[in-house]
């Protein structure tokens, strides 16, 4: 839905975009913030980075060990995240992956010239 001046939607009608390597995102951008599912795949690392944007987030299903400027936490789900502008940080997921929403300020310019992975969809929220 990325893109769009629609004023509904959902994440599980579009396509997703690669991120990195076992990481997908669904993404809604407004006009100032981007809101985001993300779905990592077991065992995969996101390597250290840091961007223009906050980022604030939140664990849905799985664990993580995040790693914030120098402090680092295990979370489990319900755990919860602020990153502020300009501060490098990395992801570890658990064997069983994760999910995570997040949202973004400004808006992801940067993931608009990503790959856009056809015929995924989310696996949350879970069916039933």
């Amino acid at each position: 839905m990325s893109g769009t001046n629609r004023a509904f939607g959902d994440f599980r009608a579009s396509d997703p975009v690669e991120i990195w390597s076992g990481v997908v995102g669904w993404t809604i951008d407004g006009e100032r913030v981007t809101l985001s599912l993300i779905e990592l795949e077991p065992s995969t690392v996101v390597p250290e980075h840091a961007h223009e944007n906050e980022q604030i987030g939140m664990l849905l299903r799985g664990s993580l060990t995040f790693r914030i400027d120098d402090e680092e936490r295990a979370l489990e789900v319900g755990g919860t995240w602020r990153i502020r502008s300009g501060t490098p940080h990395e992801v570890r997921t658990g064997p069983e992956g994760a999910t995570v929403v997040e949202a973004f300020a400004p808006v992801r310019i940067d993931w608009d010239g990503l790959e856009r992975t056809a015929e995924r969809r989310p696996s949350w929220p879970p069916d039933g």
